[in-house]
């Protein structure tokens, strides 16, 4: 397993905490970017140890970012169509509706995912706020998908003290590629 060591970070007298956050979110991206695909297949295997997951395993933001964009693993979006057009969309990413475990929604969920991804491949889900991926990362294992990964924080992330999302954490916090049509 690759080793990451501490960031090098100069921190200025008077940093506000939400310019602290965003100069260790983006150190901290800059070093998973550094990591093999296995280094980080292998920490999302402890954490599916750790969470004890029934399914491959959680993957954060900037991992799932770093897998796609090596070509490693298929990042599949499961919010609905609105979520995508009004919240935002990752750019390559491909969608996949996840309606729940019902059987007709969870029937085309999976035989849309069976379109997108082979059950043997690295398949990363990706919802709001990991709720509804953790869940259909559990349906997709329960179906034969072998290699699905959780993407921890979500889109959005979890809600602050005023209810808001984007803020605490998420994908759009850790300030990675998105778009909004």
């Amino acid at each position: 397993m690759a080793k990451l060591g501490a960031p090098t970070v100069r921190i200025s007298p008077g940093t506000d905490m939400t310019t602290l956050t965003t100069t260790l979110h983006r150190h901290a991206a800059e070093r998973v970017a550094e990591l093999p695909a296995e280094a980080i297949f292998d920490l999302a295997h402890t954490r599916k140890i750790e969470l004890d997951l029934p399914y491959a395993g959680a993957v954060t933001p900037v991992e799932a970012w770093t897998l796609a964009t090596q070509g490693k693993a298929k990042l599949v979006d499961i919010r609905t169509s609105p979520e995508l057009k009004f919240v935002g969309s990752v750019p390559g990413s491909l969608h996949v509706e996840w309606r729940g475990y019902d059987p007709q929604p969870l029937a085309a969920f999976l035989g849309a995912l069976s379109r997108v991804a082979s059950p043997d491949e690295p398949v990363l889900l990706l919802c709001r706020s990991a709720v509804r991926s953790d869940a259909a990362a559990d349906a997709a294992t329960e179906a034969g998908y072998q290699r699905v990964y959780n993407v921890l924080e979500g889109f959005e992330g979890q809600r602050n003290h005023a209810g808001h999302r984007g803020e605490i954490d998420g994908w759009r916090k850790h300030g990675l590629p998105w778009r909004q049509v």
